[in-house]
């Protein structure tokens, strides 16, 4: 599907016909202000109009998904085979640091996700740090909020460290309150994700 994108503000300004040639006038710019569409004739408006086009509720949605914040922590897991050999890990989305990295075990992409979210929510409470947590996985983040990771693995000799792992996981998840943000990460805007293993 085409889409036109609106820059607003950014290194340069305007209308483009490409995420590729978009991206490189938002992408880590500060204050960057850019939206999608689906035809040259709303982007045009939208540009005339400004990032806002009115106020509506929906747009201040869009404004606040722009750019994402700094001081957070990014999660990601790797997995080769489904299931195979997975690990995890969350990094400082600011300076890519590496905070916590866990395996590698047998296990799923989904489980890994799902475990290193909630290692990000432990992590940052014994650290009393109020950061947002980044991740690109939506099932992952849903398992979380459900505080149950929906998954079909078999629970054998060679999964039983990851089935310890989600037990106590899920654990936390009952037994713990958290006021920290889990947020999906916008791949197409922001591109790969700062904790990504890089094996694509």
């Amino acid at each position: 599907m085409k889409k036109y994108y609106v820059v607003w503000q950014g290194a340069k300004t305007g209308i483009f016909s490409s995420w590729d040639e978009c991206k490189q006038y938002v992408i880590g710019i500060p204050g960057a202000k850019y939206r999608s569409f689906l035809s040259k004739e709303e982007a045009e408006q939208a540009f005339a109009s400004g990032p806002m086009m009115g106020g509506t509720k929906k747009n201040k949605i869009v404004e606040r998904s722009m750019s994402y914040i700094e001081e957070s922590i990014c999660v990601d897991a790797a997995c080769s085979g489904n299931p195979g050999w997975m690990e995890y890990r969350g990094v400082h989305t600011k300076t890519r640091e590496e905070l916590f990295r866990v395996g590698p075990m047998i296990g799923t992409n989904n489980i890994g996700e799902f475990l290193a979210i909630v290692h990000g929510l432990a992590w940052l409470q014994k650290q009393n740090k109020n950061w947002p947590i980044y991740s690109d996985s939506a099932t992952a983040i849903k398992w979380v909020k459900e505080k149950k990771a929906n998954t079909t693995l078999a629970r054998t000799a060679e999964t039983e460290r990851v089935w310890q792992l989600i037990e106590r996981a899920e654990a936390w998840l009952r037994t713990h309150h958290y006021t920290n943000e889990i947020i999906k990460w916008e791949t197409e805007q922001w591109g790969e994700i700062k904790a990504d293993f890089g094996r694509k």
